[in-house]
């Protein structure tokens, strides 16, 4: 047991003091009877309201004390697991080409199932800075490497097909911005995860030298390639109103695999909204790096049962002064 208020005990004195006081000095400054005997007073029994009149007093003592115990706040301890943290930085590069519109799982688009992904990925996340950068013919940085978790899936619920105004894919861009926000990271493991359906069409940098830069900065590159196998079908607005155009499976698969194997990372295939929650699964339990913290307490406070104890006592002895004990003046 501890106590939350320790310094409350200093009331203590005070009250021992009131105490010495009202109970061996007080009767030396009493009133007493101007004859020198009691005569044959002095031979009758004492009564047991006399033998056992301190008590009143006895019991408010010991209710101020039990008062000044709970003021105290004493609480019990109990001894927690010590914490564990996750130290990683993780930068997630979303493309959010027109492709990603693909109505892959019906009636989902690839969009709307890589966010769903990516939001229950961050949301199993702890102690973990995550960025996110999008990415379609340029790249841009749509939230830092953060701790707040709500604030990054403020960010990403923002996200939508067209967020960059540009059209074609540069995924060597997008893996070099990514890279670049992580290059300073102190962290443990640098992750980058790449969602795209596509191939690089687009930028000046290639994506094979790009991984390579990234892992000398010790950063690792899980590449997801998003989309069924073969064609696929996209909403197009037509004069017409709009219309369902195939499409044909684009996404260079060698590519992807090249540029996870060149960082000691994995490459993956999400052709169905399950098996992308159970990629994102796998990276989760992939990328962790504990570190101990300190031990942590839970502590519960007791001063109710000390307080309690305090007005019973307090009561019956107010109780007993004025009831069994009355002295009349």
């Amino acid at each position: 047991m501890s106590f939350a208020n320790p310094s409350a005990f200093l009331l203590l004195i005070p009250l021992g003091l009131l105490a010495w006081a009202r109970e061996y000095k007080g009767p030396m400054f009493r009133a007493r009877l101007p004859y020198p005997s009691l005569g044959p007073l002095a031979s009758l029994p004492v009564t047991w309201r006399a033998r056992f009149q301190p008590i009143p007093a006895y019991l408010i003592y010991a209710g101020l004390a039990l008062s000044i115990v709970a003021l105290a706040r004493p609480q019990t301890i109990l001894k927690g697991e010590e914490a564990r943290a996750r130290g990683i930085d993780i930068m997630i590069a979303l493309d959010t080409s027109g492709s990603m519109r693909a109505l892959d799982f019906d009636p989902k688009d690839r969009m709307t199932v890589a966010k769903q992904s990516t939001k229950n990925f961050i949301m199993h996340r702890q102690f973990d800075r995550i960025g996110l950068v999008i990415f379609a013919g340029v790249s841009l940085l749509q939230c830092p490497l953060t701790l707040d978790y709500a604030a990054l899936l403020d960010f990403l619920d923002q996200v939508d097909v067209g967020a960059t105004t540009t059209e074609n894919t540069a995924i060597g861009t997008a893996i070099a911005s990514a890279a670049n926000h992580l290059k300073r990271s102190t962290a443990k493991s640098k992750v980058i995860i790449l969602v795209t359906d596509g191939r690089n069409n687009s930028g000046e940098i290639d994506p094979i030298t790009a991984a390579q830069a990234a892992a000398g900065l010790g950063i690792k590159i899980y590449t997801i390639g998003v989309g069924i196998r073969g064609q696929s079908k996209i909403p197009v607005d037509t004069a017409w109103g709009r219309q369902l155009v195939p499409i044909d499976e684009d996404i260079d698969e060698p590519a992807l695999e090249e540029i996870a194997h060149t960082t000691g990372g994995r490459y993956y295939r999400a052709d169905s909204a399950k098996e992308f929650e159970s990629i994102f699964g796998d990276i989760d339990k992939l990328e962790k790096t504990e570190i101990k913290g300190p031990t942590t307490h839970e502590y519960h406070d007791q001063y109710l049962g000390w307080l309690i104890v305090a007005m019973v006592l307090l009561t019956s002895g107010y109780g007993l002064q004025t009831t069994v004990w009355r002295t009349v003046p």
